[in-house]
């Protein structure tokens, strides 16, 4: 799997010298058989030479990225396919009212008749040399931002109170990834910012989702992947003209409703589960509605997408 990505990135002409650092990288830094379990295989790869070569350069110089942008432009891709491609085991943090510091550290635990550390994901990473995704990092409240300003600073070390600091491993890295706009986010602090190196994600483009949709369904026509290409990328302007909410430009949704095509679903009920159904809004939902109407007609069958 990982030879085909990398020849997925040698065809997008991605430079070859980075690729060859990538490679030293993995055999410079083992990874211990308890967390190569961890060492997920992407769903897809990712597809933008530009945003991947920024990203993994600054990998390789030891920074922690930040992945920035609207709904749907391939922020956990990119970050999933780092993680991979560097061989590192893939740590997934969600912020939200509830994440704190014990939740990223650990939590005092009794056990064996002693009190000892239940270590959290972040110490995980830190100690095993991951590569940790802190998914809507701007969801993060106070109490977690301060363990987020200790992982991030180029000291690398960790101070758990009652217990000894934590060094982190030389091949442990953060990849933040934030949206726009989302309920319960906040703007980020200058000092969490300073720590990372920012990549702004372009919205997806035609060609970007006909190289999607036909890694994932080879067996796709030319007219069904047209469509469905088209469709998503109407949304996407609706959405940018604030004519629609974000809810129904969902990629997973896309993906989703294609299997369920493919498994025999006719496309009209397929795309309404996997996109028209993502609002709530009846009013918003009947707009979504007529621009599917205009991409996918109703007697349409599987047949003519697959």
């Amino acid at each position: 799997m990982t030879e085909e990505l990398m020849k997925c990135l040698e065809e997008q002409q991605v430079d070859a010298g980075l690729l060859k650092e990538i490679r030293k990288f993995r055999d410079r830094y083992p990874v211990a058989r308890e967390t190569a379990n961890r060492i997920v295989p992407p769903l897809i790869p990712f597809f933008g030479k530009e945003i991947f070569e920024m990203a993994a350069y600054g990998l390789l110089e030891g920074e922690n990225i930040l992945l920035t942008g609207t709904k749907a432009t391939g922020k956990n891709v990119l970050a999933e396919n780092l993680a991979y491609l560097f061989g590192r085991p893939l740590y997934n943090i969600s912020f939200h009212v509830n994440t704190d510091s014990s939740t990223l550290i650990g939590t005092d635990t009794f056990r064996n008749n002693e009190v000892t550390l239940r270590t959290g994901p972040v110490y995980e990473c830190a100690v095993n040399g991951g590569f940790a995704v802190l998914d809507e990092v701007n969801m993060a409240k106070n109490d977690a931002v301060s363990v987020l300003h200790a992982s991030l600073d180029y000291r690398r070390v960790i101070d758990v109170p009652g217990y000894d600091k934590i060094e982190l491993h030389e091949a442990a890295r953060f990849i933040g990834t934030m949206n726009y706009g989302y309920a319960g986010t906040r703007e980020l602090n200058e000092a969490l910012v300073s720590r990372f190196l920012v990549i702004d994600m372009p919205p997806a483009d035609e060609t970007t989702l006909e190289h999607v949709l036909r890694q994932m369904f080879p067996d796709i026509k030319p007219e069904g992947l047209e469509q469905m290409c088209g469709l998503f990328l109407d949304l996407q302007t609706k959405a940018a003209n604030h004519e629609i909410s974000t809810k129904p430009l969902d990629m997973r949704g896309l993906i989703g409703a294609l299997k369920t095509i493919r498994a025999g679903l006719s496309p009209r009920q397929a795309v309404r589960m996997g996109i028209v159904n993502k609002s709530f809004d009846l009013f918003e939902r009947e707009l979504v509605e007529d621009i599917v109407m205009t991409r996918i007609p109703s007697d349409w069958t599987p047949g003519q997408i697959f």
